[in-house]
């Protein structure tokens, strides 16, 4: 009876196995295949992608449609301005957030935790329904259609999320560590930076790569901040393809895997630092 018992087990066991497997290959078809008919529409002419069906394969690979929208929509230009927001938003928003981070978690005062859900309530705000508070600061700051602007901006909204990160991997962090370097001789400034920072690291990263996707990904602030076409980034610039008349979909489509192809390179480079990162606050001692 007992062997019958596990084999009933094992059987049912495999059988859930199955179904795992047939709803996670699901997913990923899911998931993969609208990003694949895209790789394969941008390689075809506008009228194969408009008169032959959509899933078939390009008579000729048309590598042009990438040089086009590099070089004759000047994609290379907002590329540059994509990433010079980015990386800018991302140094200060991570700055910042480091700091508030610590203090949450290393200090008590009061309304500590109050404040900290401050933060968190900043998560779930929606970001559209602030679009008219944010025009009226920037243009009464003077920072409209600047890089400024768009950077304060970008760094603004990203403070919540990456202070909510962080101040989880510094609350995994032993006071017991501070203590030794304090006794040690070691300042605050010291205790921050030589030993809770490099500690934190995985969490400053994981913050510092949502920072980056966020503000690459971005569009409705940045079509409502800038307005001059040389500080257009890469998602405002896609839209340009398209006009009263007629719509260049196949490079556009190009430029849009031009786009995609840096959010994956960043989560790939940083993919076990951001598992970490989030999965790291979540026990403690």
């Amino acid at each position: 009876m007992m062997g019958s018992g596990i084999r009933s087990k094992t059987a049912k066991a495999r059988l859930i196995n199955f179904f795992r497997w047939i709803l996670i290959i699901f997913f990923a078809a899911y998931t993969l295949f609208p990003l694949l008919w895209l790789v394969i529409s941008s390689f075809k002419t506008n009228y194969e992608f408009l008169a032959e069906s959509p899933f078939s394969l390009p008579q000729v690979w048309q590598v042009e449609n990438y040089v086009k929208a590099l070089e004759v929509a000047g994609l290379g230009r907002m590329l540059f301005n994509s990433v010079v927001v980015g990386l800018s938003a991302t140094l200060i928003n991570v700055a910042i957030a480091s700091m508030s981070g610590y203090c949450i978690s290393r200090f008590n005062f009061r309304g500590r935790e109050k404040m900290f859900l401050l933060f968190t309530i900043g998560i779930l705000v929606p970001l559209n329904a602030l679009m008219v508070p944010y025009f009226v600061i920037i243009n009464k700051l003077g920072l409209y259609n600047t890089y400024g602007g768009l950077i304060l901006l970008y760094c603004a909204i990203g403070i919540p999320m990456s202070t909510v990160i962080i101040r989880g991997l510094m609350d995994s962090i032993p006071m017991e560590i501070e203590e030794a370097a304090y006794i040690d001789g070691c300042g605050f400034y010291g205790r921050f930076f030589h030993v809770c920072l490099p500690l934190a690291r995985t969490g400053i990263v994981t913050a510092a790569t949502f920072q980056f996707l966020t503000c690459w990904n971005e569009f409705v602030f940045a079509n409502l901040i800038v307005s001059s076409e040389k500080l257009r980034t890469i998602q405002v610039g896609i839209r340009y393809f398209t006009n009263q008349f007629s719509t260049d979909y196949v490079s556009m489509y190009a430029a849009i895997v031009i786009s995609i192809v840096p959010s994956i390179l960043g989560y790939v480079i940083f993919q076990e630092q951001i598992i970490s990162g989030l999965t790291s606050g979540a026990v403690k001692g």
